[in-house]
């Protein structure tokens, strides 16, 4: 799939970083994003930067969208100017934004009735880190053949897709992911805190637990990370606390209790209170230190 031209709609960290992957694996890459600073690094290693959707459509044979919500992807897709009214037969949109699982089957629905288009929901875990290296695990839903498609292409930026069902079933899949999550980052942010109260070293507990039961890849990846208090961005808290809502939504529809979630979705409203929201994941700790380290 080297030659397949590629469309970014969304450059954010993700789409960043995604968009970055493709251009180092061979392929053509047109972005479009409001902000123009976010373009503007890509757009110096080789990037073209569509200047509305049609440009973008007309550049492209896949587009992928890596938006925040489902409302600002149904805008860009079917708004004022949106993608729908520039699809061309063969396209394929892949969605790796992590929106809510019913608007996503609508949405791939809506598209496939007015345009003849198929819509492929690839939500991710694995954070910009792992787009970088391609190593992004994927949930998909969608078409068997327009899936098998969608693997081709983004073989770029992922080692493990898995094909969950119907459109929307990735959404599904990955606010089951997040709910994991979201529940793992605030037990190792706890963890890490006791480890420095006690005046054990966190950074050794890694190593130390690798293989066990409590061995994990945010343990792996984030405890270090947060006994140094390292912000470095991989991932928004208030990323997170959208898709906890959206999971609390969705099992309100499904009469799923989930007392632990709803009790870790309260502790990120109390971090986006807080003004923290736009920080990365390793921030957790600051629900147990509103300072610096001590």
């Amino acid at each position: 799939m080297s030659q397949t031209r590629i469309g970014v709609v969304g450059v954010g960290v993700m789409g960043s970083a995604i968009a970055g992957r493709f251009l180092k694996t061979g392929h053509t890459v047109t972005l479009r994003d409001r902000d123009a600073r976010k373009t503007a690094p890509l757009a110096a290693e080789g990037a073209a930067v569509a200047e509305n959707a049609a440009a973008l459509m007309e550049a492209s044979d896949v587009v992928i969208l890596s938006l925040n919500t489902a409302e600002i992807v149904e805008a860009v897709v079917f708004g004022a100017d949106g993608l729908a009214g520039h699809a061309r037969d063969g396209m394929l949109l892949i969605d790796m934004s992590s929106t809510d699982p019913k608007a996503t089957a609508a949405m791939g629905a809506r598209l496939r009735a007015e345009t003849g288009l198929g819509w492929v929901d690839a939500p991710l875990s694995g954070g910009a880190p792992a787009a970088t290296e391609g190593r992004l695990t994927l949930m998909m839903g969608g078409d068997p053949e327009e899936v098998e498609r969608a693997k081709g292409v983004l073989s770029a930026v992922a080692a493990n897709m898995t094909h969950m069902g119907p459109c929307g079933a990735g959404q599904t899949t990955k606010l089951i992911n997040q709910v994991l999550c979201a529940c793992n980052f605030l037990a190792v942010a706890e963890a890490t805190r006791l480890a420095l109260d006690a005046a054990v070293d966190a950074e050794r507990i890694p190593g130390a637990l690798a293989g066990g039961r409590a061995d994990s890849r945010i343990l792996q990846e984030f405890m270090g990370k947060m006994a140094r208090f390292d912000l470095t961005p991989t991932g928004r808290i208030d990323n997170m606390l959208k898709d906890l809502e959206a999971t609390q939504r969705f099992s309100m529809e499904l009469r799923t209790p989930m007392p632990l979630t709803n009790l870790v979705a309260d502790l990120h409203r109390m971090m986006v209170a807080a003004g923290i929201g736009g920080e990365d994941s390793a921030a957790y700790m600051k629900l147990f230190d509103f300072g610096a380290a001590r």
